[in-house]
């Protein structure tokens, strides 16, 4: 059983690499393409009407396709692998890929249709004499489109990551980072509105990202052949679970759409200011978080089906240690390190000194909800492998309602007080209340007796807690004033950011040495 377990626990961290590799390319393209962004359109009226029209498919994306097809979809085909043949998997997919791609379609249609009342209601500060709002709203009607491409997109990585294949999933996001950044390098400058560029690489992309995928799925024999089947067994048994899913498992994203209704009301480039903060947030939970989540929901959903219990708590138990070591101390360097990464990508251009300094403030705040946003993507995969969607959704609600309480009042009270950055006050309530989302999914995991813990977990906190002392220790004898950072040349800021993230990364592993630390502590087995 020892050697079982070691070999699982073997599989789940090369796949876990397979996609971290895979979603650094994207993450690193997707850095390159907010500089980009920053550069050639800085903290302006038109990137707040662009975010606006990219937020709202964006948002449903996380609806419909992460967090839907994620939680409805997988852990039902995993059941059908586990307890069908390939026919009736073959049939589940045909069934589902034409229900929901007809009920996609409508939804696109109808989106396209009333752009103006969506920009209406996510972004009501926007309506004025001052343009960004009719902006919005053309724009929109060119990226709502989105939406339909990138849920298939997304169901076709489901198919593949049941499978075990999740190199090209993974893959996947590159081709909208290069398609943005192409638009915005090369076709921008020759347009009247240069920003409209970007609303139509929003949708080549989503057709390009799909038609991406297609081959793979034929390589396994399991292209879709859609049919409309709304009264399939498979299908009907995930529209159940989806249903709760869609909002349960993108409480982060109905915080963020909340944060962005505020932010329309607050002074021009609130918007893009949380933006820029929350994409470097997104770098760390995305590259390992999402990647570790994206990898153990199939394996969870697997486990539960064959009734192997244990070993389904033994796998998220590793799966929260893992977590653990790594984005405790991202969230610290963030922190620590805000300024420098501020002005090191996206200072120039259009992007100014102040722009820096707010961007700064909301980082900070965005850093240290990391831990809650990392440990939501990976407990709320236990409760849907478990095909329990209701519970994400009840502590989601909780969450949301403290996250629009704590908006109201942090944007209100840094308003009236004359403090130079409101937005700060968004970002802040939007990580208190992930942290308390995970507390909450904890509290249900333990409660059920779903998860047990290892031994060893105060030891672990113990080292985690002085290594990260230690860090931080390094990175503030490294540290320069913000000014400083601005005052010097590119090739120095990134020569001093690289050299102190290199003696931060060095210094916090190798106390972990120092103080007993050993990967072989994190194989998939009790220690």
């Amino acid at each position: 059983m020892a050697t079982k377990k070691g070999t699982s626990g073997l599989k789940l961290a090369l796949r876990t690499s397979v996609v971290s590799g895979m979603t650094l390319i994207s993450r690193i393209l997707g850095l390159v393409r907010d500089i980009v962004f920053a550069r050639y359109f800085g903290a302006s009226m038109v990137m707040d009407a662009f975010l606006v029209a990219q937020r709202i498919p964006n948002m449903l994306r996380r609806f419909f396709a992460e967090g839907a097809f994620s939680a409805g979809f997988i852990p039902v085909m995993a059941r059908y692998r586990e307890k069908h043949d390939h026919a009736d998997a073959r049939e589940f997919v045909d069934a589902v890929s034409g229900t929901f791609g007809l009920l996609l379609f409508v939804v696109t249609l109808i989106g396209v249709i009333a752009s103006p009342l969506l920009v209406l209601v996510v972004a009501p500060g926007f309506v004025g004499d001052g343009g960004d709002f009719d902006l919005a709203a053309l724009m929109l009607r060119f990226t709502f489109p989105y939406l339909l491409f990138v849920s298939l997109t997304a169901f076709a990585g489901g198919i593949l990551n049941t499978y075990g294949r999740f190199g090209v999933p993974a893959f996947t996001p590159v081709i909208l980072n290069v398609v943005l950044i192409a638009a915005a390098v090369w076709v921008s400058p020759n347009l009247e509105q240069p920003v409209m560029a970007l609303a139509y690489a929003i949708l080549v992309a989503g057709i390009c990202q799909l038609l991406f995928q297609l081959p793979f799925l034929a390589q396994i024999h399991a292209f879709p052949r859609p049919i409309w089947a709304p009264k399939h067994e498979g299908v009907r048994r995930a529209f159940r679970l989806m249903v709760p899913a869609i909002f349960g498992s993108s409480v982060a994203q109905i915080n963020v759409l909340l944060g962005g209704i505020i932010a329309s009301l607050l002074p021009v480039g609130s918007i893009s200011y949380l933006y820029f903060s929350d994409r470097l947030m997104e770098f760390p939970l995305g590259l390992f978080g999402i990647a570790l989540a994206t990898v153990t929901l199939p394996t969870l959903s697997r486990l539960w089906a064959s009734e192997d219990k244990t070993e389904f708590s033994e796998t998220l138990d590793w799966s929260m240690r893992l977590a653990l070591l790594i984005v405790v101390p991202a969230a610290a360097g963030l922190i620590v390190l805000a300024g420098p990464l501020i002005a090191t990508l996206f200072f120039g251009g259009i992007f100014d000194a102040h722009s820096v300094a707010m961007t700064t403030l909301a980082l900070r705040a965005y850093a240290i909800g990391l831990i809650g946003f990392s440990f939501v993507k990976i407990l709320a995969p236990a409760f849907f492998a478990r095909e329990d969607t209701r519970t994400p959704v009840r502590v989601g609600l909780i969450a949301l309602g403290v996250n629009l309480l704590l908006s109201v009042f942090s944007a209100w009270y840094l308003t009236v007080t004359g403090f130079a950055g409101p937005h700060v006050g968004l970002a802040a309530a939007t990580s208190a209340a992930a942290i308390l989302n995970a507390a909450l999914l904890y509290r249900g995991l333990r409660s059920d007796g779903v998860l047990r813990h290892s031994p060893g977990w105060a030891t672990l906190l113990a080292r985690v807690v002085i290594a990260n002392v230690v860090m931080c220790g390094v990175l503030f004898q490294l540290q320069r004033p913000l000014s400083w950072w601005l005052d010097v040349t590119v090739v120095d800021r990134v020569y001093w950011l690289a050299a102190s993230v290199i003696a931060g990364a060095g210094a916090y592993f190798l106390a972990l040495l120092v103080l007993g630390m050993r990967p072989s502590q994190f194989r998939l087995r009790a220690i």
